[in-house]
């Protein structure tokens, strides 16, 4: 294991490298938070694909493999179309937007404060249990690598995305979730897929192996096919985390096709995923649990320092989402949410120097919370659905609505995340969190209280309307004063 643990270590030595390197172009709250909004398509497609494909698709993927079969792509393949949906209808109008939060979208949208402070809570809740439930994955991948505890495990990982998040900012994080993409797509598609597959005596071996559900597309089950659409491909249309990374884009048309080849490689993923999990069965036809496919066929199977790479790349898969939840819940919770409390808003904005050290001390302090939440939680799947839940259930309607509906209202906007919200935490207490009635029913009550709230208040300004037009089409300032750097 000698020449795997070197291969980790430089990893991970590498990643605080590219930290301290960010740390010299952040500059200006711009460079901070959204890369100074300059990455063009190469950029923009890596680091894209590598925050939406986390632990939860790497290491759960696999083990929707080992349990369902090819079936079991259904979770991440959700991922990649509502990357798609994104990238292909609302991308190129998000990016024209020139904001820094979904909050900041809302408020532009409807007109003054009420909606955007609503909406920041929430995001904040479910970026901050996105990060948490990535940073748990450690646990998995240091257990496998170091033997070590997990309280230990959770420190060590979190510890070092917090230091290079907390350094440079979007810069640094994009800087490493490039070379994350790279690992991931070397160690998973071009070493692990071929390895799994050959281990398990090909395909028609597997086919022979296993029951013929194995290798049904539909074999996970409609129902469970219709919630993954509900929860993956919708949140992937409204999370902070993914919509920073739209920020970061040059230009619309780098979003769109940028972020359509982010999608298709999403896509890819998934099926390789399935495979692996499917080959991983018939080579350990009785593990405890699923989960364990990845880590076990990988330290059983794999030849000395392929084992380091490929480790790595799981490594890698959970660094760029916690990374990305990361600043994503810091900026919610100094922009949207502390700057509110303390009466500054938009009116009084302060100097780059201490935008960057303010957002910056944001990143360390959630970062801290974040690992001491990890510490504390045992049940992952739980956190994760009530964070999606409740971003589903409450945000999706007024953020969508505001995109297509010109008759939405502000008070429609905050009946639809309240109506929404509560429809949700009370339906989890009552038929469990893990049900799918909660997320059904409340995007229901959500886009029912929207439409009737907002027929039955007065329409938005015209002025309103006329500015967020003017926003849309890219002919407005962005909201700090802070100039558009020229493309790199």
């Amino acid at each position: 294991m000698a020449v795997d643990y070197l291969v980790i270590v430089v990893y991970l030595a590498g990643m605080l490298a590219m930290g301290w390197w960010g740390m010299r172009r952040a500059r200006s709250k711009s460079e901070f938070l959204v890369a100074g909004r300059r990455l063009g398509p190469a950029m923009y497609s890596g680091t894209m694909a590598a925050i939406v494909l986390g632990g939860a698709s790497t290491i759960g993927g696999v083990g929707l493999g080992y349990q369902y079969g090819l079936s079991g792509a259904w979770m991440v393949f959700t991922i990649g179309l509502g990357l798609l949906v994104l990238s292909v209808l609302f991308s190129a109008r998000i990016a024209r937007l020139k904001v820094y939060t979904v909050s900041e979208m809302l408020d532009l949208r409807y007109g003054g404060g009420r909606a955007g402070v609503v909406s920041g809570l929430v995001m904040w809740a479910y970026t901050l249990m996105l990060a948490v439930t990535s940073t748990i994955a450690y646990a998995t991948i240091f257990d496998v690598l170091f033997d070590i505890n997990r309280t230990l495990a959770i420190v060590l990982g979190g510890s070092i995305v917090v230091a290079y998040s907390t350094l440079g900012g979007m810069w640094s994080i994009t800087l490493t979730d490039m070379v994350q993409f790279v690992v991931k797509t070397v160690g998973v598609l071009l070493l692990l897929l071929p390895i799994a597959v050959v281990k398990a005596g090909g395909f028609a071996e597997m086919k022979a192996q296993l029951p013929t559900e194995y290798f049904d597309p539909l074999g996970i089950g409609g129902e469970t096919i219709f919630t993954y659409v509900l929860i993956y491909t919708f949140g992937m249309l409204i999370g902070q985390d993914i919509w920073q990374r739209v920020f970061t884009a040059r230009s619309d048309r780098t979003a769109k096709w940028g972020g359509t080849v982010a999608g298709t490689y999403c896509l890819a993923y998934a099926l390789a995923g399935a495979v692996i999990g499917t080959a991983a069965k018939v080579l350990y036809p009785k593990l405890g649990s699923p989960d364990d496919a990845f880590a076990t066929i990988v330290k059983d199977e794999l030849p000395m320092g392929v084992r380091g790479l490929v480790l790595a790349a799981a490594l890698a898969a959970v660094m760029s989402t916690s990374s990305g939840a990361l600043i994503a819940c810091a900026t919610v919770a100094n922009n949207d949410i502390w700057s509110r409390l303390r009466g500054i808003g938009r009116s009084a904005p302060a100097g780059d120097h201490d935008e960057v050290k303010g957002n910056r001390a944001f990143i360390l302090i959630m970062g801290v919370a974040v690992i001491g939440t990890a510490i504390a939680i045992d049940n992952v799947v739980e956190a994760l659905t009530v964070a999606y839940n409740l971003l589903v259930g409450g945000l999706l309607v007024p953020i969508l609505g505001g995109l297509v509906w010109r008759r939405g209202t502000v008070y429609g906007a905050l009946a639809s995340v309240l109506v929404g919200g509560v429809a949700v935490v009370v339906l989890m207490a009552t038929h469990g969190i893990l049900a799918n009635e909660p997320v059904y029913y409340g995007l229901l009550a959500s886009l029912a209280a929207y439409v009737i709230v907002s027929l039955a208040t007065p329409a938005t300004d015209a002025a309103v309307l006329a500015a967020w037009r003017e926003r849309l089409a890219g002919r407005s300032p962005e909201l700090a004063s802070e100039p558009v750097p020229a493309a790199q």
